[in-house]
């Protein structure tokens, strides 16, 4: 059995990234093998829980992985931890929209039997904290409230009142935290800037975060109200789903990474691998030429928006990307990765393969999407369903090729994505863990295809 905690707030902004960060940094410097998870697709705050645990950040997703993994998912994540800190996203009770608790905090609390702290952001209140903290905890008689922590209190006699106002809640305050400039994280167009970006900030500001979580919180009673969660059911996900017979020897998969190819979950490597690739990591920054015996190619989200000069300028890698595309090998590419494959992105030359042109824009394209295999591709066969999520603010004109990678069921019907020779390219980032089929598939077209590392 792993302790676990829920990390949550009343609605975005609340402070949850902070406070997950600096406890799960701090239970780590007590010499405790913390395992970090995130709820949500979000992608940047795992790379900071990374840091702060020295374990890969992990996502526990309900709408793309379906309920029935989550619980699997986080056996598989913290197998051998002494604790796990959960953060969560939105508001507690925020889900997918218009389909009640799916993919809420709350559901995933419930889906672990994991208590749940909520951080409340007290910057503008005093007494009413506690019709706040009633209500959450009311809500749902399933959700497990065990603790609060208050941040951003202004003064001694600020947090007094919020104390004396929470007595009557039956809701034990288990951290005060005070505000503090040196813990915030810079922010950009699609949320916090990533750990690749930052290094040395971002280790400066988990630190920071990590003495402001061990001043303000009382460490003990979280830890004790994690202890107090019981056991799960004893199914653990394994990427061995993903195995399938091969012979010879093992197709190389190279898998973008680098600042501007951030966006990544730890399970699609691990089913890569057991899929029978062997999996390298290369960075379009800086690398001049793909890995050595590349057989396939997956190009995952990130922000080549923010680096499409550099990206631009290393013109030999994007020459060997259109080459290896033109040779039929299988190219995997989400959203970061469909603007690198484009002709240009906000004017400048990008790999060329796909007849299309991207740039930024102001518009937020956000949300889950309930999508549908259009064409057969090196993913899946046509007519598969799988779910996924967009996130970017940028358009690519034409927004689908003459074969189209997904129909999208909502929130319109639409079609998008490029699906030519070996390729698949989309907006719309997967979470295979939900679909390990995709790498089986991926990873089977590699060994079909041969090259010099088949």
């Amino acid at each position: 059995m792993v302790a676990r905690l829920v990390i949550a707030a009343p609605s975005s902004g609340a402070g949850k990234t902070t406070v997950a960060t600096g406890l799960m940094a701090a239970f780590a410097g007590r010499g405790l093998a913390v395992s970090p998870h995130k709820v949500g697709p979000d992608y940047i705050d795992p790379g900071y829980h990374a840091l702060a645990t020295g374990r890969p950040g992990r996502n526990l997703d309900a709408y793309m992985c379906g309920t029935g993994l989550v619980a699997p998912l986080f056996a598989h994540g913290a197998r051998g931890c002494d604790l796990a800190v959960v953060e969560g996203v939105m508001g507690l009770y925020d889900g997918a929209a218009g389909q009640g608790e799916l993919a809420s905090t709350a559901q995933v609390a419930k889906l672990l039997k994991a208590p749940v702290v909520l951080v409340v952001d007290a910057s503008s209140q005093s007494r009413s904290v506690a019709a706040l903290v009633h209500g959450f905890a009311s809500w749902d008689p399933e959700v497990r409230l065990g603790g609060v922590i208050l941040n951003k209190v202004a003064t001694d006699r600020h947090e007094a009142l919020l104390r004396e106002a929470l007595e009557e809640s039956g809701v034990p305050v288990m951290g005060v935290l005070r505000r503090a400039p040196a813990v915030a994280t810079p922010s950009r167009h699609l949320g916090l800037v990533p750990v690749a970006e930052r290094q040395a900030q971002a280790v400066e500001a988990v630190a920071a975060q990590a003495e402001q979580v061990r001043r303000g919180c009382d460490l003990e009673a979280l830890l004790a109200l994690a202890r107090s969660a019981p056991e799960l059911p004893d199914e653990v996900w394994s990427a061995e789903v993903a195995e399938s017979p091969r012979t010879g020897r093992r197709p190389v998969v190279a898998v973008a990474g680098g600042a501007a190819f951030t966006f990544s979950y730890a399970e699609h490597t691990e089913l890569l691998t057991a899929a029978g690739a062997e999996v390298v990591t290369f960075d379009p920054l800086r690398d001049e030429a793909l890995p050595e015996g590349t057989s396939g190619l997956v190009i995952g989200g990130g922000f080549p928006e923010v680096y499409g000069e550099e990206l631009s300028a290393n013109e030999p890698l994007r020459k060997a990307v259109a080459a290896l595309a033109a040779s039929g090998a299988p190219v995997a590419a989400e959203c970061a990765g469909l603007l690198y494959l484009a002709r240009s992105l906000d004017g400048r030359p990008m790999c060329g393969v796909l007849d299309a042109d991207a740039r930024m824009t102001e518009r937020l394209t956000l949300g889950y999407r309930d999508a549908v295999a259009v064409s057969d591709s090196v993913l899946a066969a046509a007519g598969t369903r799988m779910r996924g999520h967009e996130f970017h603010r940028t358009v690519i004109e034409p927004g689908a090729g003459p074969q189209a990678a997904w129909g999208l069921r909502q929130p319109e019907r639409r079609v998008e994505g490029f699906v030519q020779d070996g390729v698949h390219a989309s907006y719309v980032h997967t979470h295979w863990a939900g679909a390990p089929e995709a790498a089986v598939r991926l990873v089977g077209r590699c060994a079909a295809v041969g090259g010099p590392g088949a």
